[in-house]
């Protein structure tokens, strides 16, 4: 089995157009630039030809935060810290880090 970065998230948000805001921000910072959005979605498409993998968002006014978290890769540290910022600049928080996470492994930045 060929193991690819991944196929696609979907999220659910509670206000889609602040969504939009923050991830039109922060998506282009790892490689999604292909945007389709309308009223009630918005949707990045990553790097690939065929079926690239895609980063989705639906409006739920309904919808309850909670503590998903999804990472991806980076090659080097400064790339790590430079995304970091972007997210901060959007108006996202960092909860953690960036830091040396020995608890995943010795070299584990995150």
């Amino acid at each position: 089995m060929k193991t690819r970065f991944f196929d696609h998230i979907d999220l659910r948000v509670k206000d889609r157009r602040r969504a939009q805001r923050f991830y039109e921000q922060v998506l282009p910072a790892i490689g999604f630039t292909r945007e389709q959005s309308d009223e009630k979605y918005g949707c990045f498409y990553g790097p690939g030809d065929g079926k690239p993998p895609f980063f989705c968002f639906e409006e739920d006014p309904n919808h309850k935060p909670n503590g998903t978290r999804i990472s991806f890769w980076a090659d080097t540290r400064e790339e790590v810290d430079r995304v970091a910022e972007v997210v901060r600049r959007a108006g996202g928080q960092v909860l953690e880090g960036p830091e040396l996470c020995r608890d995943y492994t010795p070299d584990y930045y995150a």
